[in-house]
């Protein structure tokens, strides 16, 4: 969401500058719909939308954009020769929408919405009128489906941009698997929960100041976020018993993704011991056992890239 407020405070400053959206994507590109970079008066600030003559192209178009005040959709061909010009192997057509900032109180408040909005949907004019741009913010509900990020209208007339937040990761031990495990999904863009019962390892002072830490057992945890199918949960605590007493709890969970640090053979150990706890099979047989890509990682940033990886793909299947 940095290039939304990053627009908001040019605009609410009366600074030249403009955004390029990605606003449809046909056959293979190098960027996905939704992908967003801010333009200022010297070029790029935030962001991109592919890279080389694409990008140069459209900063073009901004900085035309920002001259004239008003929009434009540049439409790019990725034909055998511009996809060997950008080091690709693909081809496919993208839309990009450019619009210049304006310091109009009603479009800035449609930039701060969404700078501060876990989701919603932006819907933006192609074309303005001499009253200036056209654009408003509707808010979703949190756990709304996720859907194209942007597109434009079936009469061509407005970009249509849906905000999803990204998914909540929560990681049960911080531990120094499950710290590097915490950092590595942050990283990857995931809002990341890292939750242990013991004060000393949940200590906002070992992480950086995006990821949250609780201190608290799952019982007190889960009353303070409920999951939901849009969720992640990693259980990569100091011990079986522990890890027994949060998989009880998170296995028949709403959560899309449930993750166990840990051998097969503990696989066997802790579903034994939870099935004759009363855990329904089909609950345990959904849990990733051993969490993580088999990438042969040994250390805890390697077991780290190999779970976040794997995050990653069920994030965007």
């Amino acid at each position: 969401m940095n290039v939304w407020r990053a627009a908001a405070d040019l605009a609410r400053a009366g600074t030249t500058g403009a955004i390029a959206t990605v606003a449809r994507v046909r056959g293979s590109t190098p960027v996905p719909s939704g992908t967003k970079m801010l333009v200022g008066a010297a070029g790029r600030l935030i962001g991109s939308v592919g890279g080389g003559c694409v990008e140069a192209d459209v900063i073009g178009a901004a900085l035309e954009a920002q001259a004239r005040r008003r929009p434009a959709l540049v439409t790019h061909h990725l034909n055998a020769d511009l996809a060997g010009d950008l080091g690709l192997s693909c081809g496919g057509t993208v839309d990009i929408f450019v619009e210049p900032l304006v310091a109009d109180d009603a479009y800035i408040r449609v930039l701060e919405a969404a700078a501060g909005a876990e989701s919603g949907v932006v819907r933006t004019a192609v074309a303005w009128e001499a009253a200036g741009p056209v654009k408003s913010f509707e808010p979703l509900p949190p756990d709304a489906p996720r859907g194209e990020p942007a597109t434009l209208s079936r009469d061509g007339r407005f970009v249509v941009e849906r905000l999803i937040a990204a998914p909540r990761v929560f990681v049960f031990g911080a531990g120094h698997v499950g710290a590097a495990i915490g950092r590595a999904a942050a990283a990857a863009g995931f809002r990341v929960i890292v939750i242990d019962d013991r004060a000393e390892y949940a200590d906002p002072a070992r992480f950086d100041s995006g990821i949250a830490v609780l201190a608290a057992d799952v019982e007190a945890a889960l009353d303070r976020y409920p999951l939901n199918a849009a969720d992640a949960v990693v259980i990569a605590t100091r011990g079986h018993r522990n890890d027994a007493l949060i998989l009880e709890r998170v296995a028949t969970s709403p959560a899309g993704y449930v993750g166990l640090l840990g051998s097969r053979r503990k696989k066997v150990v802790v579903t034994k011991g939870l099935t004759a706890a009363g855990v329904p099979a089909r609950a345990l047989k959904r849990v990733r056992v051993p969490v993580g890509l088999a990438i042969g990682a040994v250390t805890p940033e390697e077991i780290a890239v190999s779970v976040v990886a794997e995050l990653i793909a069920w994030r965007r299947t």
